[in-house]
């Protein structure tokens, strides 16, 4: 299978180190079955983060209908500013919007084998290119609110699992993504092994449509 992360001008690095770190030693435990890659949108090459003009280099071009997973971190740098003179978080994740991010996630969404899964603000632009309406997801704490107004149906978990879409909230919580993606596809003796070689434990509970629905307290 390939897990693939999706580079974009302004991303997050930690949104993509912490799952590319916890995805790679998933597969050492396995035997190297899991290819990791770090992937354009349009082609391979350097990729400026948000984060102190830090790159990072697309070996790839994304495969939307690859079998194993697709990963789209949020975007980092200013919350507030002016839009015309800095590239502030909110204007970089509505910008996606005009690449080919909306257009390659409609054909992972309908490839049978491939999930598609979100760190922090990347659920947030999939929202806002119109990918998510009458799903359930969750963001960054921050942008819950306009994810809702996209017609999302907001869960605020740590991680939330609706099926072809498994969603995170806030930046660290890509450790946690990829964890329970290591759990959901391959158990959970090599999501706990990777948990003990980081001395990491994962956060929260994950949220699926699962089980009894609680009554109102």
């Amino acid at each position: 299978m390939i897990a693939q992360i999706v580079l974009y001008e302004g991303f997050d690095p930690l949104d993509v180190i912490a799952p590319f770190e916890v995805l790679n030693a998933g597969s050492d435990a396995l035997g190297g079955i899991i290819d990791v890659r770090l992937v354009g949108l349009d082609a391979p090459g350097p990729v400026t983060s948000g984060t102190g003009g830090l790159q990072l280099k697309a070996k790839h071009v994304l495969m939307p209908e690859a079998p194993g997973v697709v990963i789209v971190p949020g975007a980092s740098g200013p919350v507030h500013g002016d839009p015309d003179t800095e590239r502030i978080i909110p204007v970089i994740l509505a910008g996606l919007a005009e690449t080919a991010l909306p257009s390659l996630m409609r054909r992972a969404f309908a490839a049978p084998d491939t999930i598609v899964a979100t760190v922090c603000g990347g659920g947030l632009a999939l929202a806002m290119a119109g990918l998510l309406e009458g799903r359930t997801a969750v963001t960054h704490t921050m942008g819950n609110d306009v994810l809702e107004a996209t017609g999302t149906t907001v869960v605020r978990a740590r991680v939330v699992d609706d099926g072809d879409l498994v969603t995170a909230g806030g930046v660290t919580s890509g450790l946690d993504l990829a964890l329970y993606l290591l759990e959901r596809m391959h158990g959970p003796r090599i999501a706990h092994a990777v948990e003990e070689l980081f001395e990491y434990e994962r956060r929260g509970t994950v949220w699926s449509a699962r089980g009894p629905v609680p009554l109102p307290a």
